[in-house]
């Protein structure tokens, strides 16, 4: 009887070490992911960092004179604009779309009742929209992908804002909604409420589809300047 009692503590033992074993692992793995999950939220990875510098004189050439008359138009941020324009569509021209099926389905749910609204969305405003309409309403557009659904709120058409004045309408929704974060030099919030919608978290964690989304945009901007800057007397 004594050996068995012996051996059952031993046995104790053991599974208790293999349990503390486990959870030592596991505080480590979970430090080392959460640490992973900050850098990548601050700081730029030395592979997105030469992206962006290649990306940067092709921006310029295309959209550098438009950019400015619409920051100078709406008091917002060049620098901003631009390195904005560098995350949503790497500074090309034409800057593509992108198709949301998220944003479609909800869109669908407010036209046919089963959701109120979406955003300032509501059944009102898709009464009559075909399936095809809602696509291209779920839709992001030009340079700064704009929504296709964000044309309501900016009394356009979606061909206004996937045309050729893509830049100008999307610097007016800017304004419109975050702008006057932007006066106020919040650019972490701005890139952040472009993305998401809200405000940078105050976990130091983003919400964006990228983790180095802001800290991108953050970077960038100081690449950018005025084309006035670099104008000789």
């Amino acid at each position: 009887m004594a050996k068995k009692k012996k051996s059952k503590r031993r046995t104790s033992k053991l599974d208790r070490n293999r349990v503390q074993h486990l959870l030592s692992a596991l505080l480590v793995f979970g430090g080392l992911f959460v640490g992973w999950q900050y850098y990548q939220a601050h700081f730029v990875t030395p592979w997105h960092a030469a992206g962006d510098r290649a990306g940067k004189a092709a921006a310029e050439n295309f959209y550098s004179q438009e950019v400015q008359r619409a920051a100078e138009k709406y008091d917002l941020d060049y620098g901003y604009l631009m390195a904005l324009l560098m995350l949503e569509c790497s500074g090309k021209k034409p800057a593509g779309a992108r198709f949301e099926p998220h944003v479609f389905n909800r869109l669908k749910q407010v036209r046919d009742g089963k959701r109120t609204n979406y955003e300032n969305v509501t059944a009102a405003h898709l009464a009559d929209a075909s399936d095809d309409a809602l696509r291209n309403l779920a839709t992001s557009w030009g340079p700064f992908q704009l929504m296709g659904y964000k044309c309501i709120l900016l009394d356009v058409n979606i061909r206004d804002i996937r045309g050729p004045n893509g830049v100008e309408h999307g610097a007016d929704w800017i304004n419109q909604t975050y702008g006057s974060v932007m006066r106020q030099g919040r650019f972490r919030d701005c890139f952040h409420m472009h993305n998401t919608g809200q405000p940078y978290p105050r976990t130091g964690l983003p919400r964006t589809h990228d983790p180095q989304y802001v800290p991108r945009g953050m970077s960038m901007m100081k690449q950018f300047a005025p084309p006035t800057a670099h104008a000789t007397p």
